[in-house]
């Protein structure tokens, strides 16, 4: 339901609640009738506004959330009386709960970085400027192995051209 505009889902609601059939609604949308139907119930009881609310869940709400699940409600009924917008999110939440010892592992968002390069010092002691010079040459290293794959994967390209020659 991802893909479905703010419009698209409030004409889809209207549509459903016109009597169109479900699989006139799900060809016209490109979705599915189990979409349509999840999607019809939360808006029945928490309103169009809904769709417009962008929320973050909290480490303990996650977790009274799945406990709901885990103890024998199904993923629909709770989604829809949480507000969560996709069932599949909170599936998929429920078994990273289970996948991580019954623990709720919060990810990280984000592109992930290369470390800071620390500036020299002037007045650096020793173990500074050895930490210092370890972590350069680490990154160092990091940038000539990927110098090497790169050259390697160009050089096997240009092989591969030549045969088909």
């Amino acid at each position: 339901m991802g893909k479905l505009s703010y419009d698209d889902k409030v004409n889809l609601y209207y549509d459903r609640k016109e009597h169109i059939p479900l699989s006139t609604i799900a060809k016209k949308y490109k979705t599915t009738v189990d979409n349509i139907q999840f999607l019809e119930k939360l808006i029945d009881k928490h309103g169009f506004e809904i769709l417009n609310i962008r929320k973050s869940y909290k480490i303990y709400e996650k977790e009274q959330i799945i406990n709901r699940v885990i103890n024998g409600e199904s993923i629909i009924s709770v989604a829809i009386d949480e507000g969560i917008k996709s069932k599949s999110m909170l599936s998929h939440w429920v078994q990273k709960y289970k996948e991580n010892g019954y623990n709720i592992v919060e990810r990280k968002r984000g592109r992930a970085t290369m470390p800071k390069v620390s500036k020299k010092k002037n007045n650096e002691t020793i173990e500074e400027k050895n930490k210092r010079l370890k972590e350069e040459n680490i990154r160092l290293k990091a940038e000539l192995d990927y110098s090497k794959k790169l050259r390697a994967v160009v050089q096997a390209r240009k092989n591969q051209q030549q045969k088909k020659k």
